[in-house]
């Protein structure tokens, strides 16, 4: 599939919830809408590659998240960060621009953030494309392990996790970890997360969510209760070498949507880095409805 040249990316910013949101976008805004929204370390940045593949099928919105990316945050909003305050900002965010229906992308963070507005607007849901965007137990991978020690005891293991993850060893490590390839890998996606995370104050901001994506887990059953109740067309594709998100969080998936379409590629976390052209054709398909 080759990038479609008719529709440029426009980089721009929306006031919401007292933040300056960057965000990309892309396509006609007659064509259904498609939110892309990233993960850690990331940005909307990962979507580079995915936006001009789907621009001619979807309207696209990708923003950066209070934190990340470019997304601005006034020194006297006094912003808390937290996921339910980053969810209420992107509640915020979909309202300004006048979102009314939109199938989401979801991937890490993006999922018990992206997951937050499902719940806030069940109805407005047309379409889901989980990518390593866990919201189940079993789904939870080894690689959390310094993290859960930092959930249990934050002043012993804070400067622990600082050092195991918030370091350009670790965000590279976090992109080619499980790539067959990984000169197939674009060194300036993980040199970019490392220097925006890098800016003052930003590495506590990170210290801070890793400590509260503790709260998440006490959503799951919320969230597997919206995935009950939806009809929408659900699509679960997973880098099944994630030392986070494991296979089995990919396979719950079906336990609460028996029709949700089920695929696990041979990558890791950044499936999008490895396989954007196929992950592409597969939105097309099961949430665009084109024929395979």
């Amino acid at each position: 599939m080759a990038a479609n040249t008719h529709f440029p990316v426009r980089y721009q910013f929306a006031d919401a919830d007292g933040v300056r949101v960057f965000y990309r976008e892309a396509g006609e805004s007659s064509n259904p809408t498609l939110l892309l929204l990233h993960g850690f370390p990331s940005s909307s940045h990962q979507f580079r590659e995915l936006i001009p593949l789907l621009a001619d099928k979807f309207h696209i919105i990708a923003p950066d998240f209070p934190g990340f990316g470019f997304t601005e945050i006034p020194e006297e909003r006094k912003y808390v960060y937290s996921f339910d305050a980053i969810g209420k900002t992107i509640v915020d965010f979909v309202d300004v621009l006048g979102l009314k229906s939109y199938a989401m992308y979801v991937f890490d963070y993006g999922a018990p953030i992206g997951l937050r507005l499902a719940l806030a607007y069940p109805e407005r849901v047309t379409g889901l494309i989980s990518q390593n965007g866990n919201a189940y137990l079993e789904g939870l991978g080894d690689a959390w392990a310094p993290i859960r020690a930092y959930w249990d005891n934050p002043a012993e293991n804070r400067q622990a996790v600082k050092d195991a993850i918030l370091s350009l060893e670790g965000t590279k490590w976090q992109y080619l970890h499980g790539v067959k390839d990984p000169l197939s890998v674009a060194p300036e996606a993980y040199h970019l997360d490392t220097l925006l995370f890098e800016r003052p104050g930003n590495e506590d901001i990170q210290l801070d969510l890793f400590l509260d994506y503790a709260n998440n887990l006490a959503l799951y059953p919320d969230f597997q209760a919206f995935f009950r109740e939806t009809r929408a067309p659900v699509l679960v594709i997973w880098g099944e070498h994630d030392p986070f998100f494991i296979p089995p969080g990919a396979e719950a998936f079906k336990r609460d949507i028996p029709n949700a379409v089920v695929e696990l590629l041979d990558t890791g976390h950044f499936a999008l880095e490895t396989h954007v052209a196929h992950i592409a054709r597969r939105i097309r398909e099961v949430i665009g409805g084109e024929k395979a």
